[in-house]
Parts: C-alpha cells; sequence; structure tokens
C-alpha cells in the first residue's frame, strides 16, 4: 500500500503541474508514491480516483494512515470523501501558493485539511494550520544552462541571434499585453532579438489574444513577436536554456515558476513585483523587477540586462541562487518534515 497518494487532477500542464512533478521526482526516491489522476512528466504512471480509494482502505506498513497531498480545490474534496464520507486512514495536505485571500468555498476545503504548506510567508498569512512554509524549488539537473547559448538559440530554428520569451497562459493577469506593450517598445533598440509568446489562450481569451497580434500586425513586428503556442514539458529545458532572457509581467502571480526556471539555465529575467519574483531577483542580481506597467521602463531594463558584461554576470548568479537557494531538494526535504510530523502524532 501506499505511504503517499499525490493527486494530479488537471488534464492541462500548469505551474502547479511542474511543481508537483519536480517534487515527486525527488519523493520517489523516499517514499511508497502513487500519482493520481492525469500523468507528470518524469513520474510513475498514474491511477484513477476509485483506484486511489481503494488503495488508502488499509493503512501502508509501518505507517498509522496513507498521506495524500493535494494542490487544487477538486483534489482537496477528493481527499475530504476518502477521509470523511469513506472514512478511509488518510491525512490530508495542502500546498498553498496563493497570495490573496481565498474565496468561501476554497476558504471551506483548505480549514479541513490536517496540515497546510505555505510557499511564502505572505501565502501563510490566507490559510489556517499552515504546518510550514516551504518555497518551491527547481530541478537543478533538468533545468541547466546551454554549453553555448547562441548555437542554442540557433538549434531552436528560430529568427535573430538572441530569444527572449514569457511563459504561460494568455491571458490579462498574467500580463501577456504588458509583454506585447514592451516588445513594441524595445525590439526595435535590438534588431537582432526574436520574442516568444509561450503559451495558449483558453476561449474566453481568444478575442484578447486577437487583439494583440493586431496591435503586433499594425507596429509592423509580426516575424519578430511570435506564438509558439504551448511547449510540452519534456520541451520546455531545451528551449528555456537558449534563451537570454526571460520577462514575466502578470498582474497577479501566487508564486511563479517561470523566473526560477530560468534561472537554473542560467537565464536571468526581468518580471513586475509579483509572486516570489522580488525574492528570486537577490536584490537585483538575478533578475530586475520592473514597474507595472511601464513598457519603457521594462524595456530599458532589458537593454541593461542583456549589456554584455552585465548579461554574463547575471547569468552565473541565477544559476548559483538556484541550485543555493531554490533547488527542489530543499523543498522535497521541507514537505517531507511535515509528513513525519504527521505520522509520528498520529
Amino acid at each position: 500500500m501506499p505511504e503517499l497518494i499525490v493527486t494530479n487532477f488537471n488534464r492541462n500542464f500548469t505551474g502547479v503541474s511542474a511543481t508537483a512533478a519536480g517534487v515527486i521526482r525527488q519523493q520517489v526516491q523516499h517514499y511508497e508514491l502513487t500519482l493520481a489522476g492525469h500523468p507528470l512528466p518524469g513520474c510513475p504512471d498514474p491511477i484513477g480516483k476509485r483506484a486511489a480509494f481503494r488503495l488508502s482502505r488499509t493503512p501502508p506498513q509501518n505507517r498509522p494512515f496513507t498521506i495524500w497531498h493535494v494542490r487544487r480545490n477538486t483534489e482537496m474534496r477528493a481527499a475530504l470523501w476518502a477521509r470523511d464520507v469513506l472514512r478511509l486512514p488518510v491525512k490530508i495536505v495542502f500546498t498553498s501558493a496563493a497570495q490573496r485571500r481565498h474565496s468561501a468555498f476554497p476558504r471551506w476545503l483548505i480549514s479541513k485539511m490536517d496540515a497546510v504548506i505555505a510557499t511564502t510567508e505572505r501565502a501563510a498569512t490566507f490559510v489556517p494550520h499552515v504546518r510550514a512554509v516551504v518555497p518551491h524549488g527547481v530541478d537543478c539537473t533538468r533545468f541547466t544552462p546551454a554549453t553555448n547559448r547562441a548555437a542554442a538559440w540557433a538549434a531552436t530554428g528560430y529568427s535573430g541571434t538572441r530569444g527572449i520569451a514569457t511563459i504561460g497562459r494568455i491571458r490579462p493577469e498574467k500580463g501577456t499585453d504588458r509583454f506585447v506593450d514592451a516588445m513594441l517598445a524595445y525590439l526595435p533598440t535590438a534588431p537582432d532579438v526574436t520574442a516568444l509568446v509561450i503559451g495558449r489562450a483558453a476561449k474566453s481569451d481568444q478575442g484578447f489574444l486577437t487583439d494583440l497580434k493586431q496591435k503586433i500586425a499594425t507596429a509592423g513586428l509580426g516575424d519578430r513577436i511570435l506564438f509558439p503556442g504551448e511547449i510540452a514539458p519534456d520541451d520546455l529545458p531545451t528551449l528555456t536554456r537558449a534563451l537570454s532572457a526571460v520577462v514575466q509581467l502578470p498582474r497577479y502571480e501566487g508564486y511563479g515558476m517561470t523566473p526560477l526556471e530560468g534561472m537554473a539555465s542560467g537565464v536571468p529575467f526581468v518580471a513586475t513585483d509579483a509572486g516570489y519574483y522580488r525574492h528570486f531577483s537577490q536584490n537585483g542580481t538575478t533578475g530586475i523587477i520592473t514597474p507595472e506597467d511601464d513598457a519603457q521602463a521594462t524595456a530599458q531594463a532589458l537593454t541593461t540586462l542583456l549589456s554584455n558584461d552585465r548579461h554574463e554576470k547575471m547569468a552565473r548568479a541565477a544559476r548559483h541562487a538556484a541550485e543555493t537557494l531554490f533547488s527542489i531538494k530543499a523543498e522535497a526535504q521541507g514537505i517531507a518534515q511535515v509528513y513525519e510530523a504527521l505520522w509520528s502524532t498520529s
């Protein structure tokens, strides 16, 4: 019987999926672990919800109960069904990254958790039952710097000699329009740079996407601001290490893994003061925090970051910070302490 069931009930690969996958790849080395729901890259083949209920009927050997680690509302609901309706011997751990007050129903769900792990000190102020603050980490064996960045970019097939990108869902909350406005200001000064908008737009955001493309076409930059769509998770490390900068300008972000994945790849970033970005930036040594809704300031930040001397120094600092301060191994160890405390106090 598994000691640990980790749920992934979202078929789309999101930031939550990425963080869960990274932790699972560490945890399988230490626990009898089962993934329930949809597949995650590099993780064990998943089982269905009913099978997870069935495997939770009997406590695992040498453990008083199975821990379900959940990260979404649907997953909390399933775990509560297992514990409180089916009366199975399980305890529930929830990871919360939100840096704002949850709505009523999620607040109720979270209040029923056995333990909550917050990803930041600020996130911890919005949820009860916090056992630990454990920042998300990045897999520094999966995201690694390119030995030759210029060659890596050329291998992508995109034009220009350098690339920058924003990565995530195409929608106003993620600041995709801010990125486009910044590129309209920056690219005329950097003829060797190509900008990528990596991600997809939901049906409800198709009008938003159409307007962005029209703005780009009107500026005559349709061949330099590209929309490749969503990138498969297994292909993302290769593309990331080929970039010269990551640019994330969200209006809201709970945590934000993209700059951290860039840092592990030796790619510094420009970002608004959202999520955990300011902490990632390490006082400007690994990334630059730019004002909100200021395309010219973002363009100037990129000009500064991509200058030869500054860029190489920041790239090295970014990789070092990812390895020493924000590793996935450290995250997995922090989570393990919560598990062990639950098991030992039953």
